[in-house]
């Protein structure tokens, strides 16, 4: 798929109805697969006025490419109060009804941490507190990427951000844990915890001897079936 030719210049310097028109031309979608390249390209060169908009529109391609936008303006924001702004945008986001949109946070999340590491506590840690489980599982999602967890503080972070969300799941009313939000947080510890894991080998034991409620069970089990934590465990 990739980013097709001229696509900084265009995303930097046109109109925005040519911006619309040329990033729904290259998207992908309807297809299995975004143009996450391109996708990638916007978020980098689009100015926050285009951004601010393409979020306020239908298509999900467009929306996904002013949400990724967020990470560049929280980075380069010349005050406190526009990376708060840009934080509770993020956190809006994370609770939309398109999965895609939701991924889109995860990824603006996670250039945040490649570009400033130390501002991704206090991200996470609104997140894992937050009422609504798909805010919670963004903050699973965004830092559980192998690629940030390279020092111990991170993997540190990983670990105890799944222990948090996993709590949160937790204290859901099991009667309620069948909603589709709540759904979409185990899923995200059905993988998360073995990507920390890996990274914090430390916390092994106490992950392992988890249990003693269905969706506790449930997440303990698909986390071993993971390759990367087989491997750690058998050695």
């Amino acid at each position: 798929m990739g980013v097709p030719g001229g696509a900084a210049e265009t995303l930097a310097h046109s109109d925005y109805p040519s911006i619309c028109a040329f990033l729904e031309e290259h998207s992908g979608l309807p297809g299995p697969r975004a143009n996450l390249e391109l996708l990638t390209v916007a978020a980098q060169q689009l100015d926050t006025g285009m951004a601010r908009r393409l979020r306020g529109e239908e298509s999900e391609y467009l929306r996904c490419c002013g949400v990724a936008h967020l990470a560049k303006e929280f980075l380069e924001a010349g005050s406190a109060s526009v990376q708060v702004k840009a934080q509770l945008d993020l956190t809006h986001f994370a609770a939309d009804g398109s999965w895609r949109v939701r991924e889109a946070v995860a990824m603006a999340g996670q250039w945040i941490g490649d570009a400033e590491p130390a501002a991704l506590p206090e991200m996470l840690r609104a997140w894992w507190h937050h009422p609504n489980p798909l805010v919670v599982r963004a903050a699973v999602a965004t830092i559980c990427e192998p690629r940030l967890l390279g020092t111990e503080p991170m993997a540190r972070l990983a670990v105890h951000c799944c222990r948090e969300a996993t709590e949160a799941l937790l204290d859901i009313d099991p009667a309620q844990r069948k909603s589709p939000e709540a759904r979409v947080l185990r899923k995200a510890l059905g993988y998360a915890w073995s990507v920390a894991l890996v990274a914090d080998p430390s916390q092994l034991d106490d992950f392992l001897a988890m249990g003693g409620d269905p969706d506790l069970d449930w997440i303990v089990k698909e986390n071993r079936s993971k390759a990367r934590l087989r491997k750690l465990v058998e050695r």
